[in-house]
């Protein structure tokens, strides 16, 4: 499904609309394009498989950092597992500096401070994968991404991928499409767990997994106002002093997550063909928000614009 597409655009808006789909399709951060606006090139996709995100991107050079400054702009918490496909990618984290060659894996975790780039022409097939479906602690993502070409899953990956790609369309409208995501989340723990040399199912941790219930449920009502704590909490047997606990241990304030995750889904919906025939104020409701001049503030604190400024800039999934 093509996102974006800079030949159909007037060369003044080709970097807008570079920053406004990538944006779209990740998490808040610095955007910048090597060449000057007329020179600008992108074609972007995007495919859902259940709630696994595919993304492709193929452009000229350009830019994109994560500072602790855009952290404070939490976006989903989520990994991205990319395919380099052509052009030799840059990236930067955790002190780590790589070259990304053609033919190769990178993981970024795009809950920390990160830095990539690329020159000339370039392009990248990305899974992009939420935390809570992952169920792999940070800790083991991070080892893991230092060390995925020790996997023996490594090749198997990059195929799934690059096979994944090639049949898009067809495999996202399939019938089978959500559990074929579930099958490559489950493909992408193995590889990390893999990587990082621990037990693809140790003995899960009680909070950390009572933690992956509470988020699953809070992400299926998260279009429902009375979706509260104390909701939550009954729906889990636990007391709110306790639900808050489990959530402090993580490092997690429930109430924001709950925001963020709805305003990340009011933002996608803002630009989906049906979205865009219903008022700002519409899916402000539809996503939770019964006050929206409330939805209004909390999304330019997010993203920097407003909603009707995001639906103007972004481009629509069938555009």
């Amino acid at each position: 499904m093509i996102l974006l597409d800079t030949a159909e655009l007037p060369a003044d808006e080709r970097v807008e609309a570079f920053r406004a789909a990538l944006l779209s399709s990740s998490v808040p951060s610095r955007v910048s394009m090597e060449e000057s606006e007329e020179r600008v090139f992108a074609r972007m996709e995007r495919w859902h498989f259940g709630d696994l995100m595919l993304f492709t991107s193929s452009s000229s050079g350009w830019a994109v950092t994560r500072s602790p400054r855009y952290l404070r702009l939490e976006g989903p918490p989520m990994v991205s597992l990319s395919l380099q496909v052509h052009g030799t990618g840059r990236f930067g984290q955790s002190g780590r500096q790589d070259l990304v060659e053609p033919g190769e894996l990178m993981l970024n975790d795009l809950t920390i401070p990160y830095e990539f780039a690329w020159s000339g022409s370039g392009g990248a097939r990305a899974l992009q994968v939420p935390y809570d479906l992952l169920a792999v602690p940070p800790h083991i993502v991070r080892r893991g991404a230092e060390r995925l070409r020790a996997s023996p899953l490594y090749d198997m990956v990059r195929a799934h991928i690059a096979r994944l790609h090639a049949d898009a369309d067809t495999l996202a409208g399939d019938p089978g499409a959500a559990a074929l995501g579930t099958a490559t989340v489950e493909l992408v723990r193995a590889l990390l767990t893999s990587a990082a040399g621990v037990d693809a199912h140790p003995r899960p941790d009680p909070a950390e997994s009572l933690l992956q219930h509470v988020l699953a449920y809070a992400r299926t009502h998260l279009t429902e106002p009375d979706l509260t704590a104390a909701r939550v909490a009954h729906a889990h047997n636990i007391s709110v002093r306790a639900l808050y606990r489990l959530c402090a241990r993580a490092g997690l304030s429930l109430e924001q997550w709950i925001i963020e995750q709805r305003l990340e889904g009011a933002r996608a919906a803002l630009v989906s063909p049906v979205g865009r025939t219903r008022t700002v104020a519409s899916v402000a409701r539809a996503w939770g928000f019964t006050d929206p001049s409330h939805f209004t503030r909390r999304f330019k604190a997010a993203y920097g614009v407003t909603p009707r400024q995001w639906r103007a800039w972004a481009p629509g999934p069938a555009e």
